[in-house]
């Protein structure tokens, strides 16, 4: 309770300080243009960077109280999530357009990995069609996109390719909705830097692949994943032993349960104060 009541009280002088002298702090390769929303992920990880779990603000909780504050998180398939706003944005992850949302996304985010977490041919009744890599190799992807109550930004890391890494060939997108900061690594093909924890900030919801292999070995995932510190933890990408292998990095520090349902309801308020990773059913 003390980590975060600092917390609040350096975000708020960080926030009087002026939108630009709060942006010049944040870790980023194009710092995002005035007319841009300011991440309440990153601000408050850098406020307080050993804070764990949700750190609520004085906003946050007025959504909650007026009965705003739940999302709704469905396992589609492989790395596919179905991410509902109280607002009704409805958002898919590694969109592949095989599996897909039963209501029509009006987000859609995308790697480059193989063909199963991308497609070049969308429905074009999708509004916002993300991708997580740039069509300039090298170049980084770079996404600060706002659809109603929903807040969406990326950040970059690199993918193995015949040749070698591709560089920025991946985004770990993240996320921000009531009060929530959701992120999902995507096809994360290497441990993450420094500055890719500054940049990513706070994630309340992680959602991690777990095949051990095709992104990355077990023990290095749930370094990622311990590093990050999130309150909900949940898998894709791959089940069977490679899950196994997955959730036997995890100690007794963390809760592992097992859905019944693909459907997990989400708020500020219900996030668990251990860690919990929830394997969702269908997985």
């Amino acid at each position: 309770m003390m980590l975060r009541t600092v917390a609040f009280v350096l975000l708020a002088a960080t926030i009087q300080l002026g939108e630009a002298k709060a942006q010049a702090v944040i870790p980023s390769p194009s710092p995002p243009s005035r007319t841009q929303p300011a991440s309440q992920c990153q601000a408050i990880a850098q406020a307080v960077p050993r804070a764990t779990f949700a750190s609520v603000s004085p906003v946050e909780m007025a959504q909650a109280r007026v009965g705003r504050e739940e999302v709704k998180i469905t396992f589609i398939g492989h790395s596919t999530y179905q991410i509902e706003s109280p607002d009704g944005v409805v958002i898919a992850t590694d969109f592949s357009g095989y599996h897909t949302p039963k209501a029509k996304p009006d987000v859609v985010t995308m790697n480059k990995a193989h063909s199963t977490h991308f497609t070049l041919s969308p429905d074009p009744a999708i509004a916002h069609v993300l991708h997580g890599w740039s069509d300039v190799p090298g170049e980084r992807a770079e996404h600060h996109v706002t659809v109603a109550d929903s807040y969406i930004r990326n950040v970059t890391t690199d993918i193995r390719g015949y040749g070698g890494f591709e560089e920025n060939g991946n985004s770990i997108f993240i996320f921000e909705i009531a009060g929530l900061c959701i992120g999902h690594l995507g096809h994360l093909h290497h441990e993450l830097t420094d500055t890719h924890y500054a940049e990513i900030g706070r994630l309340d919801v992680l959602m991690v692949p777990t095949d051990g292999g095709l992104t990355m070995g077990a023990d290095s995932m749930s370094r990622v994943v311990q590093r990050l510190r999130s309150s909900l933890i949940l898998p894709m990408h791959r089940g069977g032993p490679s899950l196994d292998r997955f959730l036997a990095m995890f100690d007794s520090r963390y809760d592992i349960v097992y859905a019944e349902s693909p459907t997990l309801t989400v708020s500020l308020r219900s996030l668990p104060r251990k860690p919990r990773i929830v394997v969702p059913a269908g997985l």
